[in-house]
């Protein structure tokens, strides 16, 4: 599945971004969708996740209680709804298709495909 994310950009502390993630090439259906972020000289890490059918979704203790994942399967989209957003935040945020998470925790090695990043930058 080929996947192309936008949305990204410079925000005030305090403001609100919707990244949107659309897939092709593969059926949408088929992949848990996942959103990481990557720091200035840290790991790619977890942020947002959402199963198949959109009924299960789960967060980094970081974006809990700010940011929101949603999926529109019809449209083959996935969403991530930032509010609230901190200078912390700051990151190139990647999207990614997966079939199943093998740990407690998704990370990288659960990933079979990735969008290529858009930058999100969150001034104090």
């Amino acid at each position: 599945v080929q996947l192309q994310a936008s949305g990204g950009g410079l925000v005030q502390a305090g403001g609100s971004l919707r990244l949107s993630c659309a897939a092709s090439g593969r059926p949408f259906r088929d992949y848990c969708m996942v959103w990481f972020r990557q720091a200035p000289g840290k790991e790619r890490e977890f942020a947002a996740a959402i199963i198949r059918n959109g009924v299960v979704t789960s967060y980094a203790d970081s974006v809990k209680g700010r940011f929101t994942i949603s999926r529109d399967n019809d449209k083959s989209t996935v969403y991530l709804q930032m509010d609230s957003l901190k200078p912390e935040d700051t990151a190139v945020y990647y999207c990614a298709a997966a079939h199943i998470r093998h740990g407690s925790l998704w990370s990288r090695d659960d990933v079979d495909s990735w969008g290529e990043g858009t930058l999100v930058t969150v001034s104090s």
